[in-house]
């Protein structure tokens, strides 16, 4: 075997925050299963006000459900859950064994809402569409607007391409197929998949939510900085910070100049306030005061 490749045979571990996502969806699963045979008001509540349905989005500002959507599965089988958890284990884990605990929360998560606004945002752009030209893919998409979307899905697609990307070297086997493949061409077959769906497959309104989610996966390991989202806001309140103390010492060094002057003194200070003085040249960085 060429040196960096590696086959997988066995299973991933069930890491923390995969154990826990897999425990709560179950969960929710039992208790939407449960209400619908003892209480159907509660199911009823839980499908108008858990699912994603852009319009309620937008107009009632029901802003949760780009989150609850994910730990609501169809009760009508178990199998939409059941490939969704599997998906979450055997992807989630390698990338919570890489980058942590709060990491793999803030991608999943990340790439839940991406794939929520993915979804928004398609439906509202075929509803627009749709009024100014007839045309199949744009009705999809309008149908979108007013239909529920549920679904662990976006999160694992999003983990899918984390993997592809990270772990695309990887040769892994995939039932019922006795071939070794490598991760990124699985990856690849699996995306093509979901954008053939979403120009025209049976379930081409969920399709759309599955390709957000990767395509919020993929800014997020491209864009972001090596720490994640909190390293980006830290250094952004940071930033913010440091502009409003320069801010400060710039209208100090105004005040103090204006003063000197009316006392016949030639103080000088630079662009951000950095004391210079009568005998130093204004671009020496050799002495300053902060």
């Amino acid at each position: 075997m060429p040196r960096g490749m590696t086959t997988s045979f066995g299973f991933p571990p069930f890491t923390r925050a995969v154990k826990t996502l897999i425990i709560v969806n179950v969960a929710v699963y039992l208790v939407v299963l449960l209400s619908r045979l003892t209480d159907p008001t509660l199911a009823q509540w839980l499908d108008f006000y858990g699912y994603l349905r852009p319009y309620a989005v937008i107009f009632h500002g029901r802003i949760w459900q780009l989150v609850t959507y994910s730990f609501l599965h169809d009760p009508s089988g178990l199998s939409h859950l059941l490939f969704n958890m599997l998906g979450l284990w055997m992807f989630g884990a390698q990338f919570e064994m890489d980058f942590g605990t709060r990491r793999f929360y803030e991608f999943y998560f990340w790439c839940v809402v991406g794939a929520a606004l993915t979804t928004i945002g398609v439906g509202a752009l075929g509803v627009y569409a749709s009024h100014a030209v007839s045309f199949p893919l744009f009705r999809i998409m309008a149908n979108i607007w007013g239909s529920a979307t549920l679904g662990a899905s976006g999160g694992i697609y999003g983990l899918l391409i984390a993997f592809g990307i990270l772990n695309g070297h990887r040769q892994i086997y995939v039932f019922p197929f006795p071939v070794a493949i490598k991760a990124r061409y699985i990856v690849a077959i699996w995306l093509f998949i979901a954008f053939v769906n979403a120009l025209g497959g049976a379930n081409g309104v969920a399709e759309f939510a599955h390709l957000g989610g990767a395509l919020f996966g993929w800014i997020y390991l491209r864009f972001m900085p090596r720490y994640g989202l909190q390293t980006a806001a830290s250094e952004r309140v940071f930033g913010i910070r440091n502009m409003y103390y320069r801010w400060k010492r710039r209208r100090a060094a105004r005040k103090f100049e204006v003063y000197m002057r009316k006392n016949n003194r030639s103080e000088y200070f630079d662009k951000d306030g950095k004391y210079r003085g009568p005998n130093l040249d204004k671009d020496d960085d050799s002495h300053w005061v902060n």
